[in-house]
């Protein structure tokens, strides 16, 4: 009888795999949403400095704003970032593979900077290399009575069935919407998060309120990113070209404290960059920084993807700010430009996933491209191309600019499914064929999907003669 239990529930679960499958996958001109759901919603504006969310660990100069992320090409390191208030302090990082027990060390360094009239606090980076996979590590920074201690899980070893499960978070912020957001991904079993850009928005403030925010957001998100490796991608709000306060390189802000590995694949710069982890090969790229062709980074892109090995990683994302596909009214075909540039080779090299943010909305799209783009011709719109992505723009984390509401009607045919709610979304690889992605919306209580899709691997499937 027990035997007979477990039958039918593997068959369960292969229809319902399958049901899923059949209703993700249908094509151009069918079965298109466009979600009217009525949200609740909290003010826009930024909560304020003195909440809990904000505070300041207690301790003379304890360390705040911690942050890891991948610290190599292939998962066996991670790069752990903080701050020290009032005096540099040390940058050693203790850890180990008990709690409280720290058998290891690693030195780091520490920078700061000014940004108008505002000064840092002492920004540590440090390096732990070496690390095993599939391992959980205890780690502790500062010293006495202000020291603090954390966790994480490194990754498996890289191997096509290696499963793993990331968060996508864009678009964040810092008010009770962006609050919302990062409590319920910290509930959904993500692993590791693919952040699409526009971190903390502390452009909108002036003078010493845009370090203060940038400080803030540190500690606003410590909850999440001290504990498993957040993949980072810069966006508009993150550029901080400010000449009227004498502040005219881009990024500064953002580069000093969030720093990532691009070193290891190659790049000549931290704007652009490449990882592998678990059975995912997953590429970088910035919007705001030049790519057309000949420019720095549409050499590497082009030297990363001839790189990929979709035996060892079967899975192939990419991440950006701008999306190159959208239907929403804001901020409409403003990745035309990046799409003319890259498309074509996204889909030689039959991409899966292309994530972005920017516009702050959900939209996913079905598989197409545009390369066959000719003026002089009729052939000027997307069309079905079973070796083309998914464009997915997750820009709806909760900053204080809101929603972009005002989707172009009608829908177009490109357009699978499109909802102006805030929330997040979950990619859980299970194989080297098959993996679930979800969207949740902030509003649903419960753990249940608003969007779901069972994506197949587009290698494996050009290798096997199917279609997704």
């Amino acid at each position: 009888m027990r035997l007979m239990t477990i039958a039918m529930g593997s068959v369960f679960l292969v229809l319902l795999t399958i049901n899923l499958f059949l209703l993700s996958s249908a094509p151009i001109g069918r079965a298109k949403i466009a979600n009217t759901f009525i949200r609740s919603e909290w003010p826009s504006d930024d909560i304020p400095l003195r909440h809990k969310v904000f505070a300041i660990p207690k301790g003379y100069n304890a360390p705040q704003q911690v942050h890891i992320t991948q610290g190599d090409y292939d998962g066996k390191a991670v790069i752990i970032s903080w701050v020290t208030p009032e005096e540099p302090g040390s940058s050693k990082v203790q850890y180990g593979k008990s709690e409280h027990e720290y058998d290891l060390s690693a030195e780091g360094t520490w920078i700061d900077y000014t940004f108008g009239k505002y000064k840092s606090g002492y920004i540590h980076h440090c390096l732990l290399a070496g690390l095993e996979y599939s391992t959980e590590y205890f780690y502790k920074i500062g010293a006495g009575e202000s020291a603090r201690e954390f966790w994480f899980q490194t990754p498996p070893k890289i191997e096509p069935d290696a499963a793993y499960t990331f968060g996508i978070v864009g678009d964040l912020g810092q008010t009770f919407n962006s609050l919302s957001t990062l409590e319920h991904y910290m509930q959904s079993g993500g692993q590791a998060v693919l952040f699409v850009g526009d971190l903390s928005y502390a452009d909108a403030y002036r003078d010493n309120g845009i370090g203060i925010r940038w400080d803030s957001w540190g500690r606003f998100v410590e909850r999440s990113t001290a504990y498993q490796p957040w993949i980072w991608s810069a966006g508009n709000h993150d550029i901080d070209y400010m000449p009227n306060l004498g502040e005219i390189h881009p990024f500064k802000s953002y580069i000093k404290r969030y720093p990532t590995p691009f070193l290891a694949s190659g790049s000549t710069d931290p704007l652009w960059y490449a990882i592998r982890r678990a059975s995912a090969h997953i590429i970088v790229l910035s919007s705001y920084s030049p790519f057309v062709t000949y420019t720095p980074q549409w050499i590497w892109l082009r030297q990363e993807l001839s790189k990929v090995n979709r035996e060892q990683t079967p899975w192939l994302f990419v991440v950006m700010h701008v999306p190159m596909y959208s239907s929403n009214d804001v901020h409409f075909m403003e990745g035309e430009s990046m799409r003319a540039a890259f498309e074509s080779w996204f889909v030689q090299y039959k991409v899966d996933l292309i994530f972005a943010g920017h516009v702050h909305a959900y939209e996913r799209s079905y598989r197409i491209s545009n390369i066959r783009n000719d003026v002089s011709t009729s052939e000027c719109f997307p069309v079905l191309d079973k070796s083309a992505p998914v464009y997915i723009t997750v820009g709806d984390g909760g900053n204080q600019e809101g929603l972009a509401g005002k989707f172009r009607d009608p829908q177009p045919n490109y357009s699978a499914f499109r909802e102006a709610s805030y929330g997040h979304s979950i990619l859980e690889i299970k194989n080297r064929t098959h993996s679930i992605y979800r969207w949740f919306r902030n509003d649903d209580d419960k753990e249940v999907a608003t969007d779901s899709v069972v994506f197949l691997n587009q290698y494996w499937q050009a290798i096997r003669g199917g279609e997704d």
